[in-house]
């Protein structure tokens, strides 16, 4: 069974809880690979090789889905993450580019 995970209206993503939530290094990884997959790829919470406690990473992931960065799909035990791409670009042009024009380092 799939469910959606609550996320923001695309008129009420809010700049401030964006660059909050892109201001940890982790966040921001995560969306930069979003950002570099294909449109619309769907993966796992658990594909971007972050380095941390399950718990960690679900409250990094919840960060992300409340400022409005992404979409959550829960499927039983595990969780798939979407980039919203299309909602970003129109409210806010150009910073998806920039996050994925970033370095690793």
């Amino acid at each position: 069974m799939t469910s959606k995970t609550e996320s923001v209206e695309p008129d009420e993503i809010e700049l401030g809880a964006v660059l909050s939530a892109l201001a940890d290094p982790h966040r921001r990884q995560v969306v930069r690979d979003l950002v570099n997959d294909a449109e619309g790829s769907e993966r796992s919470c658990t594909s971007f090789g972050l380095d941390l406690s399950k718990s960690t990473r679900s409250h990094h992931f919840k960060v992300l889905r409340e400022a409005g960065l992404v979409h959550q799909v829960d499927r039983g035990n595990r969780s798939e993450v979407t980039l919203r791409r299309h909602d970003l670009d129109a409210r806010f042009p150009g910073l998806l580019a920039l996050i994925g024009s970033e370095s690793d380092g």
